[in-house]
């Protein structure tokens, strides 16, 4: 679309309210209302009974670009993205080599403007190499064209705590936010799922939930200690919520983040022995998906992020022991939160927005994304058909990877369209 081309949206809901219709002229939203005359050559999109959300924003993605492009690309990445309904992600440090510099981020960055599906917002690793051992070139990566916010070595957890702590003094400077990996590392030695009733019956070697709550306890209280922001990447247990919760009770600057997988899936599909459901942090048990959810609900947890973990198929299908961790989330997101979320009653739609949209772009200090529909504002828009059942079919996926948990299930909701700044890169369920 040239910056000229007018589209009117009429009669979507938005965020789940009552019909109206948006006027988007060229990359900006011009007008909002009922009864909206289409001006001459307008794209007309009939959204009757469709939602409407800003943009959704994607604090976790791996797009694998530098190094493993057999996983996926930021091009492949970000059409994923796009037919997901997501207008922005931040892409993960941890690739070959690590985004350790301001170099490496611009390249990151720079194919992310020219594919165009999406915004590309690089996560600048923690420390060097994802060593743990000395802190990488956050002031650089900051001051880089693209303007680093976000700093974490995920995929490996910064469990030294003076390093821990220099980082979060450091990223102060300039309003950064150090996202942890919480994992103690010796408590997940050889660790290949959940620690609990499963692990014992099948002889595998337990994932504790205090690996992941000591860590959480250890930082908040640092970023309390030194006045910083800490954020909590993919929580996955109960007594996890309930740290982040005393955190915030005393007004500490901590936010967090949960996964679509660990709002829907158990440690009892590891019965199956299938490495789809292989990840990290590991699927834990109805109880802590059941507290997750109502975290999530009540603001504990402040957004959904989708840790989208593309691996080659040779990388899957394989042994358990053997097989890498992760799973491909983007094209799925939306559809798991409204059957975990909305459809259950937990969230309605201006809640999806708040989760989805609005806290994760501020948590990552992102302009221009995470904006109110209405006039003025800039047109990154999600439009969703709530009414949608269907199987889930990686075949049919824009991601370079097919490792996803859902396969076969029916989940609903649909992303219809897609507009970064005006312009359609997902029409009719379709990428543009």
């Amino acid at each position: 679309m040239s910056a000229t081309t007018k589209t009117l949206i009429r009669g979507a809901r938005i965020l789940g309210g009552e019909p109206q219709d948006v006027l988007i002229d060229g990359e900006t939203i011009a007008e909002v209302g009922r009864d909206l005359t289409a001006p001459e050559g307008a794209t007309v999109v009939e959204a009757d009974g469709k939602i409407l959300l800003p943009g959704l924003v994607d604090l976790h993605t791996h797009l694998r670009e530098p190094g493993r492009e057999d996983s996926e690309t930021v091009l492949t990445g970000t059409r994923s993205a796009a037919a997901g309904g997501y207008t922005a992600v931040h892409a993960m440090a941890n690739t070959f080599p690590v985004a350790d510099t301001a170099g490496v981020v611009e390249q990151v960055w720079r194919l992310g403007r020219e594919h165009g599906y999406c915004d590309v917002q690089p996560v600048g690793a923690v420390t060097v190499g994802l060593e743990g051992r000395k802190l990488a070139e956050l002031g650089a990566m900051a001051d880089s064209a693209a303007g680093v916010r976000v700093f974490s070595d995920d995929g490996k957890c910064v469990d030294d705590a003076v390093i821990m702590r220099r980082a979060l003094e450091y990223v102060k400077a300039f309003d950064g936010v150090v996202a942890q990996h919480a994992q103690e590392p010796r408590l997940t030695e050889g660790a290949q799922m959940n620690e609990g009733v499963v692990s014992g019956e099948l002889g595998l070697t337990g994932w504790p939930a205090v690996a992941e709550e000591s860590i959480i306890a250890r930082d908040v209280l640092l970023a309390a200690h030194v006045g910083s922001r800490v954020h909590i990447c993919h929580l996955s247990t109960a007594g996890s919520v309930e740290i982040v919760r005393w955190a915030k009770s005393k007004g500490w600057d901590v936010t967090a983040e949960v996964t679509p997988h660990h709002l829907l899936l158990t440690d009892e599909l590891v019965r199956t022995y299938n490495p789809v459901y292989k990840v990290n942090p590991p699927l834990r048990t109805e109880a802590d998906v059941m507290a997750l959810r109502e975290a999530l609900a009540d603001g504990t947890i402040d957004c959904v992020a989708t840790d989208h973990a593309p691996h080659p198929h040779e990388d899957k299908d394989c042994e358990w022991g053997a097989a890498a961790m992760g799973m491909i989330g983007l094209e799925t997101a939306l559809s798991v939160v409204q059957h975990a979320m909305v459809d259950t009653g937990l969230l309605d739609w201006a809640g999806v927005a708040d989760r989805m949209s609005f806290r994760p772009a501020a948590i990552g200090r992102l302009s221009g994304h995470g904006r109110p529909v209405s006039a003025g504002e800039p047109a990154n828009l999600t439009l969703v058909d709530p009414a949608y059942r269907g199987e889930v079919n990686p075949a049919g996926f824009a991601s370079r990877s097919r490792n996803t948990p859902y396969e076969g299930l029916e989940l609903p909701g649909q992303v219809f369209a897609t507009f970064l700044r005006g312009k359609a890169t997902v029409m009719d369920g379709k990428l543009s």
